[in-house]
């Protein structure tokens, strides 16, 4: 089957991100406060253990156990925010993570149930002391306010995001010209979207205008799917698991590439069924969740690049 038709048998549409067990059902305040923290800290997955990277993760790779299960990458984060929250812990209040917590409590959060620490603590710390200061100093502790100096442009709450939190601040230089790349700055305006099912905090404009959100699983999918082809020099790369430095020419053109792969799927999707309701962002939640389910048949590993970008 295609993407279109497997987005279409599967009714892909805001409402598939709630369906994430992790994930919010509600959509208030509270929620926008979760949705930062997460997108916040949405960075830096991959393990040094688990080299083999299949569908049953390494026994030793970090991990957080919720409410019976065992969460690895992206969930082990929203697992971990959920388990201090139900503890009474008020981790999603950028008072707290930016100012009240001591590091050993933030590093307790994210208190691993394996082996295997999660990756970059001390930058994930850095960037909530960061976040939570500019949230309580400039926008009255919260990214509500955020959103409504937004006045319902997705591109001026983007503008706002990349101004005032360095973090999110993911662009580079690419033979002297430079690239917006802007993963976690962009998802954390398509998870409000998504989440608000594009109504009240949710309700953005020029939603469309937002790309797909490069990091190192979809652009791994996509040369799965055909749509990314690699020189036999960089795959030898991937396969000896070599570092890519964020901003070097080949992590930037792995990532470059997959936003403008996406786009042109955008393009054919539009031109076959010009009713369809389509943009980048649902295209980008679509190959990440087919990626979790073709796991074990990947061809091509993840690059590896250390960064909070992604």
């Amino acid at each position: 089957m295609t993407i279109l038709d497997n987005m279409k048998s599967r009714q892909y549409s805001t409402h598939t991100w709630k369906e994430h067990p992790l994930h919010p059902k509600q959509a208030n305040d509270s929620t926008i406060d979760w949705i930062f923290l997460v997108d916040l800290l949405n960075f830096s997955f991959w393990s040094d253990i688990d080299c083999i990277d299949k569908s049953v993760p390494h026994p030793d790779r970090y991990a957080v156990q919720y409410k019976g299960q065992l969460y690895t990458g992206y969930w082990s984060l929203c697992a971990a925010i959920n388990r201090a929250l139900d503890k009474g812990i008020p981790i999603t209040d950028p008072h707290y993570y930016g100012y009240t917590a001591t590091d050993k409590e933030l590093q307790s959060i994210f208190a691993s149930d394996t082996k295997e620490s999660i990756p970059m603590l001390n930058e994930r710390i850095r960037v909530m002391r960061e976040a939570g200061k500019v949230l309580c100093e400039h926008f009255k502790g919260s990214f509500i306010h955020c959103i409504k100096q937004a006045h319902h442009s997705a591109n001026a709450l983007l503008h706002i995001i990349i101004q005032h939190f360095l973090s999110f601040k993911d662009i580079h230089t690419f033979k002297g010209e430079q690239v917006y790349i802007l993963k976690r700055a962009q998802i954390l305006i398509a998870d409000i979207w998504a989440c608000f099912g594009g109504e009240g905090h949710g309700l953005f404009t020029d939603i469309d205008s937002i790309t797909m959100f490069a990091d190192y699983r979809v652009p791994q999918a996509l040369y799965q799917l055909g749509l990314l082809r690699y020189s036999g020099q960089l795959k030898d790369r991937l396969y000896r698991r070599e570092n890519f430095p964020s901003g070097s020419d080949d992590e930037v053109e792995i990532r470059g590439n997959s936003i403008w792969a996406v786009e042109l799927v955008q393009r054919k999707i539009r031109e076959i069924d010009p009713s369809i309701k389509i943009n980048a962002i649902l295209i980008d939640f679509y190959i990440w969740d087919l990626a979790k389910e073709i796991q074990n048949q990947m061809i091509i590993p993840t690059h590896c690049t250390r960064s909070c970008f992604y």
